[in-house]
């Protein structure tokens, strides 16, 4: 069937191509009121015909419609999980003492790097200025950390999986890649309007945007570290008797994860700034404070909000870059003694 179907492609396209004219011409309230007017009168040539516009947008209504109304009611368990998960989140954190929190960021941060004291003591300053900046400024900083992190997981739990299959399965890739490429470029504005139906203003909406704004690169990324991990390595395990499943936990992913935290990486870095995005449909967090710089003309405001946010961006950063170099030293010991 995929055969015939690679074979006879050309003709499919201008088949649809053909269709999709027809109905665009049919459905249209602006068509001529015969077919041979196109043909006697050729004003049509001179600008894009009006009659040739289709019904995409009734479509996709339609759709929608049905759709919140058949499954709207899984979606509204969805929300109400991501928003308890959330409060108790953000809740928690927030009646931590601050300089327990400071204390906790540069443990992580001495760990994940490999106790570099450099890496530490500038994401210690980081998360210090936060704060320092302004003093409201660091509740606003937990709620984005909040919405951030659960997108982030979320990216996780969904981004892994698909990533490891597109390794694994060529057809499988084949099939996601263009979904990924439309995640990629479509204006995240276009799908924070169906996150606002489905789950209202708020948070909720923001971390779905997040994990359709951010979850393609780290999708991409371990598909990329799996497939590039050493083909001799992988017979070796082979020759030893080891399976699919032995395969994938002992030999490729602990060879694909600096892959791996490179695409975790970037989705954090690409979660922030859909965060600000959000921030225009309710979200609270430091992007509602630059939005009201801008709404207000504020550039101080705005400005001082920016730079918050850029202190948070480099504390994920510093945190995923450290630890993703750790792990690249553990697996290229060869590499970590030639450069001494």
């Amino acid at each position: 069937m995929i055969k015939i179907i690679k074979k006879y492609i050309n003709y499919i396209y201008l088949i649809l191509f053909a269709g999709l004219i027809v109905i665009s011409y049919l459905s249209s309230k602006r068509k001529p009121d015969s077919v041979t007017e196109l043909f006697t009168d050729f004003g049509w040539l001179n600008d894009f015909p009006k009659w040739l516009d289709a019904p995409f947008m009734v479509w996709i209504n339609d759709g929608w419609r049905a759709f919140s109304a058949k499954y709207g009611l899984i979606f509204d368990a969805i929300g109400y999980a991501l928003l308890r998960a959330y409060s108790i989140t953000k809740n928690f954190l927030i009646d931590v003492p601050w300089p327990l929190i400071v204390l906790g960021v540069i443990l992580l941060t001495y760990f994940a790097s490999g106790k570099k004291i450099g890496t530490t003591i500038f994401v210690g300053f980081c998360i210090f200025s936060i704060g320092f900046l302004n003093p409201r400024f660091w509740d606003k900083a937990i709620e984005t950390t909040t919405i951030v992190f659960i997108g982030i997981l979320l990216c996780l739990i969904v981004g892994l999986p698909v990533g490891i299959a597109m390794a694994r399965n060529p057809r499988v890739r084949n099939a996601i890649l263009p979904v990924l490429d439309l995640m990629q470029v479509i204006p995240s504005f276009c799908y924070l309007i169906p996150g606002i139906i489905l789950f209202g203003l708020g948070a909720i909406p923001a971390i779905i945007g997040i994990f359709i704004y951010a979850c393609p690169p780290l999708i991409r990324l371990t598909d990329l570290g799996i497939r590039l991990v050493d083909k001799e390595v992988i017979e070796a395990a082979e020759s030893f008797g080891a399976n699919k499943k032995q395969k994938l936990w002992g030999v490729q992913l602990p060879l694909a994860l600096p892959n791996i935290m490179q695409g975790i990486n970037q989705c954090t870095m690409m979660a922030l700034a859909m965060v600000v995005i959000a921030s225009m449909i309710g979200t609270r967090g430091l992007g509602d404070e630059v939005l009201l710089g801008l709404q207000q003309l504020n550039v101080g405001s705005s400005l001082e909000a920016g730079l918050a946010i850029v202190l948070l961006a480099i504390v994920f950063d510093r945190i995923t870059q450290a630890y993703g170099e750790k792990i690249q030293e553990r697996t290229q010991p060869a590499k970590k003694e030639k450069n001494k």
